[in-house]
């Protein structure tokens, strides 16, 4: 039993921390940096991540950002919520333009089919998403925006 994985659900849930989520976010890619991609702050946490690089909406060029996943079928789930802030965050504008992408996880690199999901699908993907991190729930009700939920599926599987 990990006991860091409950504290990083406690302090994801205070309600503070979007405030500082871009340093977060820095501090997370500098660890990255320094260990050559082997250890996050969230796998620190045990939990599962995955760095989604994605082609700029606006510019092309590829931007690279290490997410909380979960793995489903074979691929990957993630959530635009930003931590509940009003706007999505800019990895998810650019996924949701995009139709593919490359994932990192667990040292190896994929291509990957993007799909939003919506309706009674997101419905169950949602209650997926919430056994691994249950603050999604927290952060959708920060927010006036519907989190997009994503789902991943590597063409090399």
């Amino acid at each position: 039993m990990n006991l860091l994985r409950p504290v990083a659900v406690r302090i994801g849930a205070l309600p503070w921390l979007p405030r500082y989520s871009r340093p977060i976010i820095a501090v997370d890619k500098a660890i990255q940096l320094v260990t050559r991609g082997k250890l996050t702050l969230l796998a620190l946490a045990r939990l599962p991540s995955l760095v989604l690089t994605v082609k700029g909406r606006k510019t092309g060029e590829p931007r690279s950002t290490p997410l909380l996943c979960v793995p489903h079928d074979g691929g990957w789930l993630v959530v635009g919520s930003n931590w509940g802030h009003p706007k999505p965050p800019s990895w998810a504008v650019n996924l949701r333009s995009a139709d593919r992408a490359e994932v990192l996880y667990d040292g190896s690199a994929h291509t990957v089919s993007v799909r939003v999901v919506e309706g009674e699908e997101r419905e169950r993907m949602w209650q997926v998403l919430l056994r691994t991190w249950p603050n999604y729930a927290l952060y959708a009700q920060r927010t006036d925006r519907e989190l997009p939920v994503f789902v991943l599926t590597p063409f090399d599987s």
